[in-house]
């Protein structure tokens, strides 16, 4: 703010000083016109000279010399003119880099400035307002209409809706029901609710959140770099052309010309510009990018590797299939089933309890449960023995009836897992559980080979079966399973010497890989996970096609970044080889130049505004086979 402030006032300045010379010698005023040019020209010249040694002893050196030089010469040369409008363009031009950089992290600073600061906590003597930073885990708090959750927690009420659009970028609110879990930064879109703490502040998704945004504005692109390394070889090369044509020509006059139209290089105003652009961009989009570096090496890479639980698939065991006994209702199976499963700690006893509950299915209370580790339990539910589990457990050596034989013949080569189930000793029917593909993975990763990434794999822990069939259904090139996660960083390095590549995870045990890769993308992840601190773009929201919307943000961004540098250099040389033959003098030399340096960061601000990439239509994974009336 502070540096806008001076630049404001720079530029403020060196316009109403030219204004004024040019008002004093038509009016023949006691005021010199070269006298006030010089004069307004002087500060900017000062104030420039100051940053330039600044910048020397931090070991940075850039083409903003070409505008002290070009300043002190017009002076020099009695071009008091040239020198002023130098001064006024180099500091407006600096006035809306300042602008330009302001709007591109608008985006990102407002989720910062959005940080939850007060809690609601429900205590023995009734509700009493907190700092966020005090509450603990376990606490119950309320949330009011239009308020902010402070921390990460799960819902104890029946329902609430959520504005999620800080968090993940979707627009639309959110339903969540009790026992879901709650994440920091969203917003209450409905009427109040109540939900305990599962985490601290510090340790909350939005914390997270804004942690990886400060280290995203501090970040700069090896492009950038390179661009300030660059812009080093047109300092001399100015110099160089502004010599000769002062030597050939013998007129000072032209060499001046050849140092205004070089000042300042758009090299120096393009680059950055358009990387915080598209970082902002991104977030729009509820991709987090790690910095300018993050968005350079994305738009290069050229090999995907994905994860397969919980990236290309949905990371959970969801019910692909219910089959009943022709004298058994299928809703019943699932609700007795349910019952019981509440008594049990195995992976699939939520899904089948949740979605008993999301069907609005009565659960009983079970009792002389019995469980059998690794292979199912048995109970009694409203009075009747279910049991349920694997086939042996449930069935033993008897065979099963030909109505079950035919619907488990359907479901082979689907990698899922059946659960057998029996009442009062009779087989009643069965439930297939798996891990579904993804409905938009197959579109995504088409869009990514038309992005020019001409590789896609995948590399996972699980059985080389049920990753040789989710490959085959999404086209993949090449898959590695039953991979350890030194296995993975193993095979990211192969890919890594072959051409620029990323990786796509979500769990703890991607995070490895996710730091081996050129670029880590973690899928879905909470701000303070592992995987998400490992890599360097952060999909906010669990949806797969942001993975290729995030690599079409950066190519564009990288396309407009380096678009901008090559025209500006051009047009900044062609005047520079008419000023060196006299065709363009000082003074038209200095609005030419800054005119291009006005446009080039213009083109750059591109990256802000363009089109949202189209969402994928893929067709949905095929629907369950759940027998009607559940």
């Amino acid at each position: 703010m502070r540096e806008m402030v001076v630049h404001l006032s720079l530029f403020a300045i060196a316009l109403a000083g030219a204004i004024a010379g040019l008002i004093a010698g038509r009016v023949s005023s006691a005021w010199s016109p070269d006298l006030i040019w010089t004069a307004v020209t002087i500060p900017v010249a000062v104030a420039l000279a100051v940053s330039m040694l600044r910048d020397m002893l931090a070991g940075r050196l850039g083409v903003d010399a070409i505008a002290l030089v070009a300043m002190i010469a017009s002076i020099a040369m009695g071009e008091p003119l040239a020198g002023a409008v130098v001064a006024m363009m180099y500091s407006g031009g600096n006035l809306l880099e300042d602008y330009a950089r302001g709007k591109a992290e608008r985006e990102l600073r407002s989720l910062r400035d959005r940080t939850p600061r007060i809690a609601h906590r429900q205590d023995a003597d009734g509700l009493v307002d907190i700092a966020a930073e005090e509450v603990a885990v376990g606490d119950e708090l309320l949330v009011r209409a239009g308020e902010m959750l402070p921390v990460d927690g799960e819902l104890l009420d029946a329902e609430a809706r959520l504005d999620e659009s800080a968090v993940t970028g979707e627009p639309l609110p959110e339903a969540k029901a009790k026992g879901e879990a709650l994440r920091s930064g969203t917003v209450n879109a409905g009427e109040a609710f109540r939900y305990r703490a599962s985490a601290p502040a510090r340790e909350s998704t939005y914390a997270g959140i804004v942690r990886m945004v400060e280290a995203a504005q501090t970040a700069k692109a090896p492009f950038i770099r390179m661009a300030d390394r660059f812009a080093l070889l047109l300092l001399p090369a100015t110099l160089v052309v502004a010599g000769l044509a002062w030597w050939l020509s013998g007129d000072p006059i032209r060499a001046l010309a050849v140092l205004v139209v070089a000042t300042p290089c758009p090299l120096i105003l393009a680059a950055p510009v358009a990387f915080i652009g598209g970082v902002s961009r991104a977030a729009r989009a509820g991709i987090l990018m790690k910095g300018s570096s993050a968005i350079e090496a994305l738009g290069q890479v050229r090999t995907a590797i994905f994860d397969k639980t919980g990236t290309l698939t949905e990371g959970g065991a969801r019910l692909v299939a219910l089959e009943a006994a022709p004298d058994v209702e299928a809703a019943e199976i699932l609700r007795l089933v349910a019952s019981l499963e509440q008594a049990s700690h195995h992976v699939l006893a939520e899904t089948l309890v949740a979605l008993a509950r999301q069907k609005a299915r009565p659960l009983s209370q079970p009792t002389e449960v019995r469980e059998y580790r690794g292979s199912g339990l048995e109970g009694i539910v409203d009075g009747r023995h279910v049991r349920a589990g694997s086939r042996n457990l449930v069935l033993g050596d008897e065979p099963l009836p030909g109505w079950a034989r035919t619907a488990q013949a359907g479901l082979d080569g689907a990698a899922a897992l059946a659960v057998f189930v029996t009442i009062d000793g009779q087989f009643a029917g069965f439930l297939a559980m798996a891990d579904a593909v993804r409905p938009d993975a197959r579109e995504t990763l088409d869009r990514l080979h038309g992005a020019g990434v001409n590789r896609i794999l995948m590399v996972t822990g699980d059985d080389a079966g049920t990753a040789a069939e989710v490959a085959a259904h999404l086209a993949i090139d090449d898959v590695k399973a039953e991979c350890s996660p030194a296995e993975k960083v193993a095979a990211i390095a192969a890919e890594k010497a072959r051409q620029p590549t990323m990786m796509v995870g979500d769990g703890l045990n991607d995070a490895p890989a996710l730091a081996a890769a050129d670029v880590g993308v973690a899928m879905g992840a909470r701000g303070a996970t592992a995987s998400s601190e490992a890599a360097d773009v952060v999909i906010l929201v669990d949806r797969i096609d942001r993975v290729a919307e995030a690599v079409v943000i950066a190519q564009r961004t990288r396309a407009i970044a380096q678009q901008s540098i090559v025209v500006g250099l051009g047009l900044s040389g062609i005047a520079m080889i008419f000023a060196a033959f006299g065709y363009i003098p000082p003074v038209v030399g200095a609005f030419l130049q800054q005119g291009i340096d006005i446009a080039v960061i213009l083109n750059a601000l591109r990256t802000l505004v363009g089109p949202m990439a189209r969402r994928p239509t893929a067709e949905a994974a095929p629907a369950p086979r759940i027998a009607e009336g559940l």
